[in-house]
C-alpha cells in the first residue's frame, strides 16, 4: 500500500489534474473500493480524518488477514472539495473499475445526484449518519443505505432529549428552538422532522439558514440574539460549527443550551475553543477513543509500521472513528456476501447489497471485530437499510467529550409514518414504485 501523504495529493492533483491517489491498480482479484474525499477546500479539516480512518481501515485488514478470506482490498481516492459536481465525476470515473463493492460520496449533495445513478449501476450506495433521511427504507430505495443513523433519526433524539431536560416533551410547549443550519441538502433534510415533532409538542421552530461556508455569521446570531430561543440546534459542517460557536460566545448564548448532530460534536468543531466552547453538546454514534482493540490493532500495525494515513495522534478522533466504523460495516457486507456467494471470491454490487441487507453485528460480533465498547449492536434488514437508530449525547468540558444521557432510540412511532410518506412523494415524483421482493 502507497503511504497517502497530504503533500503528495497535492503534488498528484497538481500533476495530473485528475484528483486521484491509488493504493494498486485494481485487479479482477481485488475488492476495490471507491473513495470520494475532501483533503482541499473549505471542509477540508473534517474531510481529511473521515477519510484517512476508512483508508487505515483499509490498510489494516491487509496486514492484519490478508484480506476478506484471502481477497485483498484496494482504494482509489478522487478529490471532490466537497462539490456535488465534481463528486459525479468521481463516481462516473471510478464506477467501472474491477471488483466495485460499494460507494460512500462523504455527502449530502453528492448522495442526492447518485441516488438514482447507483440504482442503475446497481451500486450500493452507503452514507453513514448522512444523506437521505428517507432512505432507510429499503422498500422505496433499494440500493441506498444510511446506515447508523439519518439526520431525522439525529433530530428526534435530540427533541427527546430536549423534552427530558424540560421535564418532559409536555413542557417543550410554547418554547422555542432555534435551528441553525448549513442551507444546503444537509441542512435541509431534517425540517420535516422537526416541523413534525413542533407540531405535536406545540413548541416554535425558528428556521435560520447559514450559506455555506459559514464563516459569516453576525446576521444569523443577530436573529438569535434578538428571539432569545429556548435551545439551539446546529446542524453545521466544517467551519460553520466553530464559527458558531465563536459568535454564541461573543453575544453571550449559553454553549449548554446548544446541541448540534454528530458532526459538530468532534474535535475540528471546539479544539481551538478550549473552554469558550465549554458545554456546548453534541449527538455521538459511537464510542471514540484508543480504548478499543481496533484503535489499538491500527495503531500497531499500520501506524507503528510507517502506514498511516494521517498523524497518529487522530486516532481515536470523532470523525477518523466515524471512517473506521463506516469502513468496517462495508468490509463486513462483503464478507456476509462471500457467504452466501463463495467465500475468497470478489463480490459485485448486487452480491453486496446483498450482504449490506443481511448485516447481523452482536455484541459477539462486534467483540471479535475489536469492536467491543465503541458501537451499538447492528442488525439490517432488506426493508430496513438503517440497521441502529441509537444515539447519546456527550458534551465538552473544555478539554475531553464527556457523557451526560444514556443511549436513547429514535421513536419509530413518529419515524416511520414520515418516512413513508415522503418516501411515497419521492416516488411517484419520480415515477417509481416500491420493490415487490422484501416485507
Amino acid at each position: 500500500m502507497k503511504k497517502i501523504t497530504h503533500l503528495a495529493l497535492a503534488a498528484a492533483m497538481a500533476a495530473a489534474g485528475a484528483g486521484f491517489v491509488s493504493s494498486a491498480s485494481a485487479q479482477a482479484s481485488e475488492q476495490f473500493f471507491p473513495q470520494l474525499t475532501y483533503r482541499t477546500g473549505a471542509y477540508s479539516a473534517y474531510g481529511i480524518p473521515w477519510s484517512n480512518g476508512k483508508v487505515d481501515y483499509i490498510k489494516l485488514i491487509n496486514a492484519r488477514d490478508g484480506g476478506i478470506n484471502g481477497v485483498k482490498l484496494t482504494y482509489e481516492e478522487c478529490e471532490t472539495a466537497y462539490a456535488t459536481d465534481r463528486g459525479v465525476e468521481c463516481y462516473e470515473r471510478l464506477k467501472n473499475r474491477p471488483g466495485v463493492a460499494v460507494v460512500d460520496p462523504l455527502a449530502t449533495g453528492i448522495t442526492f445526484a447518485l441516488t438514482e445513478k447507483t440504482a442503475v449501476d446497481k451500486i450500493p450506495l452507503m452514507t453513514q449518519g448522512y444523506g437521505l433521511s428517507i432512505s432507510q427504507d429499503g422498500n422505496a430505495f433499494p440500493w441506498n443505505f444510511p446506515f447508523l443513523g439519518t439526520y431525522w433519526m439525529g433530530a428526534d433524539i435530540l427533541i427527546q432529549h430536549l423534552g427530558k431536560q424540560a421535564g418532559g416533551l409536555d413542557k417543550l410547549k410554547g418554547k422555542k428552538i432555534a435551528y441553525v443550519y448549513h442551507d444546503s441538502p444537509y441542512g435541509k433534510d431534517a425540517i420535516p422532522l422537526l416541523e413534525k415533532r413542533a407540531q405535536m409538542h406545540g413548541f416554535t421552530l425558528q428556521l435560520m439558514p447559514v450559506t455555506a461556508p459559514g464563516v459569516e455569521q453576525k446576521s444569523t446570531w443577530l436573529q438569535v440574539r434578538q428571539s432569545r430561543p429556548d435551545y439551539l440546534l446546529l446542524w453545521g459542517w466544517g467551519v460553520m460549527n466553530s464559527a458558531a460557536l465563536k459568535e454564541a460566545h461573543a453575544t453571550g448564548f449559553p454553549r449548554e443550551k446548544m446541541y448540534s448532530i454528530w458532526w459538530g460534536g468532534s474535535e475540528p468543531a471546539v479544539r481551538d475553543l478550549g473552554d469558550s466552547a465549554k458545554g456546548f453538546n453534541g449527538l455521538s454514534l459511537y464510542t471514540p477513543g484508543t480504548q478499543s482493540k481496533v484503535m489499538q490493532d491500527i495503531l500497531t500495525l499500520v501506524h507503528d509500521a510507517k502506514q498511516g494515513t494521517g498523524p497518529r495522534d487522530e486516532v481515536g478522533d470523532v470523525l477518523y472513528m466515524h471512517g473506521v466504523i463506516t469502513q468496517m460495516l462495508a468490509v463486513e457486507a462483503v464478507r456476509t456476501a462471500q457467504e452466501k456467494f463463495g467465500k475468497g471470491k470478489v463480490m459485485t454490487g448486487e452480491q453486496v447489497r446483498w450482504g449490506m441487507e443481511n448485516l447481523k453485528l452482536d455484541a459477539k460480533r462486534l467483540k471479535e471485530l475489536g469492536f467491543e465498547g465503541v458501537m451499538q449492536p447492528f442488525a439490517t434488514s432488506c426493508a430496513n437499510h438503517m440497521g441502529s437508530s441509537s444515539g447519546r449525547v456527550y458534551a465538552w468540558d473544555g478539554k475531553n467529550w464527556k457523557y451526560t444521557s444514556d443511549w436513547y432510540q429514535a421513536d419509530k412511532a413518529v419515524l416511520d409514518p414520515l418516512i413513508k410518506e415522503h418516501g411515497d412523494k419521492y416516488l411517484a415524483d419520480k415515477k417509481l414504485a416500491r420493490r415487490t421482493d422484501c416485507k
